[in-house]
């Protein structure tokens, strides 16, 4: 293979959305915009990147269940499964806006759901941002481990270790939610989005050392899901399309868009990803992602 050969859009993250009804403190994927492109071209898209080889679509905001009150990222989902027949369909999200009517209808094309979740603390969740009014974070995380379970999707948690979680201790409450996937992220600074003069977000604060980071790591050697992202893999091994649904380029600390997918197709847009297979693999990124495969105890 050439070295300019363009990459292959394996595993890709669409974040359809920037609007969040959350304000976690160290938030790398802001408000910026209220833009959301029309159903019909986001399929269009989304059709375009299976073309060139993408396996796993991932949904993500933002919010994405607070478009069209899940309706959105719910067809998108159902494309992807039934029209693209994709391996695997996942969605990130806070949890906070799910309901049971949702899965009801469209759980059955969702391979993975990924629920955010950095403390089980409630008031280290209020301090960091991961809240609303009344609402119990980690309650909500337990009901919605049930509905997955019920409606057969593939649970994983997602946590950002920070200043304000770095010594907590999850070995009990991961172990009894047992989820596929525990992603423990190194809190990320990215300019122009948690970071610098232009950000929505000031996360300095927020940020841990890499020795830290280790020691969160090395408390938690025993949960056999566990899967470790350092600010050194995270950054450019991820394959990421705002809403315009350009590639985002992170090599630079910030997010340099590529031109829309939509405008000048996928392998033009690609080479502008900054997107490192080498890490993504070396990362995990490839992982048996498909419910079917996982072979499940519902």
């Amino acid at each position: 293979e050439r070295d300019d050969a363009a990459p292959t859009p394996t595993s890709v993250n669409y974040h359809f959305t920037r609007q969040c009804n959350y304000k976690c403190g160290f938030c790398f994927h802001t408000a910026k915009t209220s833009f959301v492109l029309p159903l019909e071209e986001a399929k269009r898209g989304l059709a375009m990147l299976k073309e060139t080889g993408m396996e796993k679509i991932n949904f993500s905001g933002g919010e994405p269940f607070l478009q069209n009150r899940g309706e959105f990222v719910g067809e998108l989902v159902q494309f992807c499964k039934q029209e693209l027949k994709l391996p695997s369909v996942s969605i990130v999200s806070n949890g906070s806006r799910i309901t049971e009517r949702w899965f009801k209808k469209y759980g059955e094309y969702l391979d993975i759901l990924a629920v955010s979740c950095d403390s089980f603390d409630e008031d280290v969740n209020v301090l960091i941002g991961r809240g609303q009014g009344k609402k119990n974070h980690v309650d909500n995380l337990h009901k919605l481990r049930q509905w997955c379970r019920e409606y057969g999707v593939a649970f994983k948690i997602n946590s950002v270790i920070n200043r304000f979680n770095v010594e907590e201790d999850m070995n009990e409450q991961i172990k009894a939610l047992n989820p596929v996937r525990w992603k423990v992220f190194q809190c990320l600074l990215i300019e122009g989005e948690n970071s610098g003069e232009d950000a929505l977000r000031e996360a300095e604060k927020f940020v841990i050392a890499d020795e830290e980071f280790e020691q969160f790591l090395d408390r938690h050697k025993d949960v056999s899901c566990l899967v470790p992202e350092s600010n050194q893999k995270m950054r450019d091994s991820y394959l990421i399309l705002d809403e315009y649904m350009r590639f985002l380029n992170c090599r630079n600390g910030r997010k340099e868009p590529s031109k829309s997918i939509l405008d000048v197709g996928v392998e033009a847009a690609i080479k502008f990803s900054g997107f490192d297979e080498k890490m993504f693999l070396k990362r995990g990124g490839k992982y048996v992602w498909s419910k079917a495969d996982m072979k499940l105890d519902w």
